[in-house]
């Protein structure tokens, strides 16, 4: 798979989702797609291992797709060298009532990674501009100023929302904390596979919720969503990547390899050096323990 290239998939400018391939059309089996994806992994541990012991950037990776396109798995697959200590997942549910006291940032801030760590974002801080442009009663729950009714939310109001976010990634890519986030781009016919597999697949039933087809109602009011939101905030600080998604092995290798080529972009990072009094008595030490 040395034939795919990461800026193929890096959204510059505008797109229309609609026109791009959920499909890679290249010829691959699972096994060269385990084993392409296994050297990326072993090469992104140990920069790891680097990177956590520099302690000075973290990254965010930002996963958004709808149900079924494969997010946890590749959690589970692309993470699964990794230094526990280093990586951190959080799976952003339906605001809490603590969470909504507050603005809708303020949970996605509390979960961002310490330096030298990584996070990543399972469902993210864009559930903000995307289930609740498709269901706007639910901003009624955020208690905001001036809106009393879903009539009081008008375009100015998610206009606004994408300009807060762009700042919010601006400010803390400033800050050394490097964002990548991948849109898993399914077709529709894909999902309904998957999703009929669950209900096919007895130890895989508990993952099928009734409240999934209902989203798959609203499939094209999603993809609008998805791809302005997409549009507006795909940024230098912040990029998105639309990354084909009907095939799993692929997607995982595509976010793999987009990951290291970044952090080989990185190149300050070193591990730390052993004080030079304890590497002068390194021998003296040895003995001690013998």
């Amino acid at each position: 798979m040395k034939s795919i290239n990461i800026e193929d998939f890096k959204v510059v400018g505008n797109i229309n989702l609609s026109k791009i391939p959920t499909k890679l059309a290249i010829d691959t089996d699972k096994n060269q797609e385990e084993e392409e994806l296994d050297k990326v992994q072993m090469k992104l541990s140990k920069k790891q291992d680097a990177m956590y012991a520099h302690n000075r950037h973290a990254f965010l990776i930002c996963l958004q797709g709808m149900d079924t396109s494969g997010k946890d798995s590749l959690i589970r697959e692309v993470f699964k060298e990794f230094n526990p200590r280093g990586v951190v997942v959080h799976s952003f549910k339906t605001p809490n009532s603590t969470e909504l006291e507050h603005d809708y940032l303020w949970r996605h801030y509390l979960a961002l990674p310490e330096k030298g760590k990584f996070a990543v974002f399972n469902r993210t801080h864009y559930e903000n501009v995307l289930v609740t442009r498709v269901h706007p009663e639910y901003i009624l729950f955020e208690n905001l100023p001036g809106i009393e009714k879903v009539e009081d939310i008008t375009p100015q109001f998610w206009e606004n929302r994408f300009e807060q976010i762009n700042n919010f990634e601006k400010h803390i890519s400033q800050n050394g904390t490097k964002i990548l986030k991948f849109y898993f781009h399914m077709s529709k016919e894909e999902q309904r596979l998957r999703l009929l597999k669950r209900l096919e697949t007895p130890e895989d039933n508990w993952k099928f919720s009734a409240g999934d087809l209902k989203e798959r109602e609203r499939w094209d009011d999603y993809m609008t969503y998805y791809e302005e939101a997409i549009n507006k905030t795909s940024t230098e600080n912040a990029p998105w990547y639309v990354v084909p998604a009907d095939d799993k092995g692929i997607a995982r290798y595509i976010v793999a390899k987009t990951i290291w080529e970044e952090m080989q972009k990185l190149t300050d990072i070193t591990e730390p050096k052993l004080d030079p009094k304890v590497a002068a008595n390194i021998e003296f030490y040895k003995n001690q323990l013998q």
